[in-house]
């Protein structure tokens, strides 16, 4: 009887085949693998609609930014979600701010003449479901702080800008300083005070003037969607 031999050449091509074989089914494994952690990271944006009023007839009393939810799939929490605002006036100046929540440096702070801060939040503000009752003014709850509240069907961003009187100081507080700031004992420029309306539009927003386009966005940071933008014309 003849003894047989296995050469290494028919070896060869079945442990070719079965590394090929390994080598697939590990990359199957990585990929597979690398698009499921893809899924499940990947987060749908709620869906909502937003009606959005930016007014300046140059007094404090007569400008405001109003962002209104009149209907959303879910609770929105603030604290998800970026608002950056973009503008161009009529004379050339540009500017635009872009808040993101909670924060701990508030953008919105007045302090009397003698700099103790005496107002400090984070706008815009939140008033009515998900956020707070309405308040004219004074110092609002840390709940109605952009960050802290949840956006819901009904609720308002709305801050105003800050005045009162020339003795007091702030935006428009007289006929003669429609579309200026004047320094005064709650609101002095000098301290760097900021009200509401420079937070959200910018430090220049002043510049703005009935008829001028205010481009505002809202994303939702954790998809990375835009859920609501819109040029605003600026009322007056």
């Amino acid at each position: 009887m003849k003894e047989q031999h296995i050469t290494e050449d028919a070896v060869s091509p079945v442990i070719g085949v079965m590394l090929m074989l390994v080598v697939t089914i590990i990359i199957a494994a990585v990929v597979s693998t690398f698009a499921g952690g893809m899924m499940k990271s990947e987060q749908t944006a709620p869906q909502a609609s937003f009606e959005c009023v930016i007014s300046n007839d140059g007094s404090w009393g007569g400008s405001s930014f109003d962002l209104t939810c009149l209907g959303t799939s879910e609770g929105i929490p603030t604290k998800d979600l970026r608002l950056v605002t973009s503008w161009k006036a009529s004379n050339g100046t540009t500017g635009g701010a872009t808040i993101t929540g909670p924060s701990t440096k508030p953008n919105t702070h007045f302090s009397n003449s003698s700099g103790t801060p005496q107002n400090v939040y984070h706008s815009p503000l939140g008033f009515g479901p998900g956020a707070g009752d309405w308040v004219a003014s004074g110092n609002y709850k840390s709940s109605q702080h952009f960050g802290n509240y949840t956006i819901m069907a009904g609720t308002a961003m709305h801050n105003n800008a800050y005045g009162w009187n020339g003795t007091c100081g702030g935006y428009g507080v007289t006929a003669d300083t429609r579309y200026q700031y004047t320094n005064g004992s709650k609101f002095n420029l000098a301290n760097n005070d900021c009200d509401a309306m420079m937070a959200i539009l910018g430090k220049d927003w002043y510049h703005l003037r009935p008829g001028d386009v205010v481009s505002v966005k809202l994303a939702h940071i954790p998809s990375g969607k835009v859920i609501f933008e819109k040029n605003v014309v600026v009322e007056g």
